[in-house]
């Protein structure tokens, strides 16, 4: 069995950042990444954007390149999958029976993208995008493809509907909600964004279902519960995530949506941390209320807490969420979390396509989204972190810089 003073199982963010804060503080103790894919530790954002698109190619979104492993002794485990946990032992087991032995555990591994469960899910030419693998293998598709049909309105969705509508795709989007981004934002911003998809000739479809898709050994088409088939080449699924963590809820690990996590991320099971997606926490930003965070900066930031936390600091995570997302030349820019908000601010005029959502609780600024307006993101992250109030006119006033707001 080998061992390691610090195992990580994940090679996502989280699991790059820990390693990276982790020598960066000075560990001295042997470290080892575990993941499941071939490639080094590579950005996941750019897969539906840049890389899709051929903005960038792989060597660009790789977070380190090889020699910065190396020269700082984090063993990279690649093509492995841990399966087994076991927390008394401390060691971990892999789906080909390989042992690796810890003495302190970061698990990092996010989620899987949620698959459709109708018939015709697994069909040639139905897609998620979640990996370098699955980014590949679309590319290699879109030369044959005339039509495409994008099933979820979140932001991988509508992400990868502007690519396919920018390389010259029809393209359609079907959303069963009754607008996009319906999970994360407000109606002003879901109808803008759907104006927009609209202007660049995607075919929105809102508050409709999938019945199945149709095909033989490859899609044609996607069967709506009306009855309706709408032609496809190519269908790309963006339903959201599940958290990967059946290894560590086997272990005993306390975890319904995710694993919990305390506000130092550790789970309940001895020496064993969670961290990114996968990671049910506390928020102070939801007000309290336990959830997942999706992105890159609370997986980074966790990752940061956790090497903190084993280099024997005595800290909490308390990080201002902050999201971003670009579709068509729109630069979106969102801090904090909306959810919950009882109240609307319109700062600037959504037609010239430069404005900025502020989401108000009880008074209070919880939320931006910034649509190509950089110096309100800058500016409202201090209003969201000390939970701010404003009066609703002066936040309205584009004269008025939100540092005086």
């Amino acid at each position: 069995m080998t061992f390691y003073d610090v195992v990580i199982v994940g090679a996502g963010h989280g699991g790059a950042q820990a390693a990276i804060a982790l020598r960066q503080h000075k560990f001295a103790g042997s470290i080892a990444v575990i993941g499941d894919e071939p490639e080094l530790p590579y950005e996941r954002p750019p897969l539906s954007k840049e890389y899709l698109s051929g903005k960038k190619s792989f060597d660009r979104i790789l977070i380190r390149p090889a020699s910065f492993w190396q020269e700082r002794g984090v063993a990279m485990l690649l093509v492995r999958r841990v399966t087994v946990v076991e927390p008394e032992a401390h060691h971990v087991i892999t789906g080909d029976g390989e042992t690796i032995g810890y003495g302190q555990l970061i698990w990092a591994t996010g989620g899987t993208p949620r698959r459709l469960t109708c018939g015709g899910s697994r069909l040639e030419g139905v897609h998620t995008i979640r990996t370098r693998a699955d980014a590949d293998k679309m590319m290699r598709e879109l030369p044959d493809v005339t039509q495409a049909v994008v099933i979820g309105g979140g932001d991988i969705g509508l992400e990868a509907a502007a690519v396919l509508a920018q390389f010259g795709k029809k393209v359609v989007l079907l959303e069963a909600l009754d607008r996009v981004l319906a999970r994360v934002a407000g109606g002003v911003l879901s109808r803008f964004y759907e104006a927009e998809h609209r202007a660049h000739g995607v075919n929105v479809r809102l508050g409709v279902a999938v019945e199945s898709i149709e095909g033989g050994a490859k899609v044609t088409g996607v069967r709506l519960k009306d009855n309706e088939v709408i032609s496809a080449d190519i269908v790309i699924v963006g339903i959201g995530i599940v958290p990967a963590v059946e290894p560590l809820i086997a272990a005993g690990a306390e975890g319904r949506n995710g694993v919990e996590v305390d506000a130092q991320c550790r789970t309940s099971l001895p020496d064993i941390f969670a961290i990114g997606d996968c990671a049910l926490h506390a928020n102070k930003f939801a007000n309290g209320i336990p959830i997942r965070l999706e992105s890159v900066q609370n997986a980074n930031d966790q990752a940061t807490l956790v090497a903190k936390t084993i280099m024997g600091q005595h800290v909490s995570y308390d990080a201002v969420p902050w999201f971003w997302s670009n579709q068509y030349n729109l630069t979106l820019q969102t801090v904090g979390l909306s959810t919950g908000h009882d109240a609307t601010v319109i700062r600037g005029d959504p037609a010239t396509r430069s404005f900025s959502v502020i989401y108000l609780r009880e008074g209070r600024i919880i939320a931006l989204d910034c649509v190509n307006a950089t110096r309100d993101y800058v500016q409202g992250r201090k209003l969201v972190a000390n939970c701010l109030s404003a009066h609703p006119s002066k936040l309205a006033d584009v004269s008025t810089p939100l540092t005086v707001a």
